[in-house]
């Protein structure tokens, strides 16, 4: 019998795992189209490298703790997380990256823990975090514009060539917008001198900011196809906006904009397709928002007093450990269960 998921408490339908996958997978789509247009060919490299190594990862796994193959590989979920990871890391990272965190992922953040469904925590976040501790260097490696604002684009053989033969691209690559305006912040630079640097759109990062935009775009459609509840995202962009706006209410030249932080690094990824993850997340739907909402105050606390440019990662890894929490104070009462032997 397959297994199933009623990803919305409101929906009628009910999907099989790999179907939900499937629908992930389509709704990532626009976002990596972008970041091919804007960045070049090394997104496709990335996938390449994510997805046979996690396929590589997971067969090896299931025939370890003999498990039938076909049926597990089947479900798509190492594809989604090998996506994931893809489109979360510089599309220049060096190959071992993508390796390595993938392989991590899957075998420390899910087979240890007896497989898809048994894991605590997000495994595509548990290998992001790993890299980002781990080499910190290659993991804020982003193309950057240089004076006229135009961003250093990577052709197939050449991004081949940086990611493979470990290819140098001085001064065509450094740290992200977010990175940029944590250091000049820190720095007692004023805001508005901040956004006008090059890289710097209308409200966040010049690229990063109409990515963003894909994966809301996309999330909303997992909404609409009742794939993935509202809970989530909307508690946890509701949560960072509300603080990001206080703060910059309170010290409006020296704390960014919410739409700043809503429209930068992997808000929206985090939002619709890691935090929603109905194996790591709470099940409750007042637990859902309770768990959300400590995402987003998480990551603005990360963001703006921690030691790493963007949060999300950690900010998922820690509520990933308070659900079983949230999920025994906010499950519904069942009727009668007193009366119970």
């Amino acid at each position: 019998m397959p297994f199933t998921v009623s990803p919305a408490p409101y929906s009628h339908q009910s999907y099989t795992i790999s179907e939900i996958m499937r629908q992930v997978l389509y709704a990532l789509i626009p976002a990596i189209l972008l970041i091919f247009i804007f960045y070049g060919w090394g997104i496709f490299w990335q996938l390449l490298l994510t997805c046979t190594a996690a396929l590589v990862t997971e067969v090896v796994m299931l025939h370890l703790r003999k498990r039938p193959i076909k049926a597990f590989v089947s479900d798509n979920s190492a594809l989604l997380s090998a996506c994931l990871l893809a489109v979360a890391i510089p599309p220049l990272a060096p190959w071992w990256i993508s390796v390595l965190g993938i392989s991590f992922a899957l075998i420390f953040a899910k087979h240890l823990y007896g497989g898809l469904g048994y894991n605590s925590f997000n495994p595509t976040m548990v290998g992001y975090a790993m890299l980002l501790i781990s080499f910190p260097v290659e993991m804020t490696q982003w193309q950057v514009a240089d004076a006229n604002g135009t961003v250093f684009y990577a052709g197939f053989m050449e991004s081949f060539q940086i990611i493979f033969n470990n290819l140098q691209v001085d001064g065509l690559s450094g740290a992200t917008t977010l990175d940029v305006m944590k250091n000049h912040l820190n720095e007692s630079w004023m805001l508005s001198e901040i956004v006008q640097l090059p890289g710097f759109g209308l409200v966040g990062g010049q690229e990063q900011e109409w990515i963003s935009l894909a994966l809301l775009l996309g999330g909303i459609w997992l909404v609409y196809r009742k794939i993935i509840g509202w809970q989530i995202p909307v508690a946890l962009l509701g949560s960072l906006f509300v603080i990001a706006s206080l703060f910059h209410v309170l010290y409006l030249d020296s704390m960014p904009s919410p739409l700043f932080h809503l429209f930068s690094g992997a808000t929206m990824l985090g939002a619709f397709f890691i935090a929603t993850d109905p194996i790591t997340a709470a099940t409750s739907n007042r637990g859902k928002l309770y768990y959300a909402a400590g995402i987003g105050l998480l990551i603005y606390i990360i963001r703006s007093w921690g030691g790493y440019p963007d949060g999300v990662a950690f900010a998922v890894l820690l509520m990933n450990m308070a659900v079983p929490t949230l999920d025994y104070y906010t499950q519904p009462p069942v009727f009668g269960a007193e009366n119970r032997d």
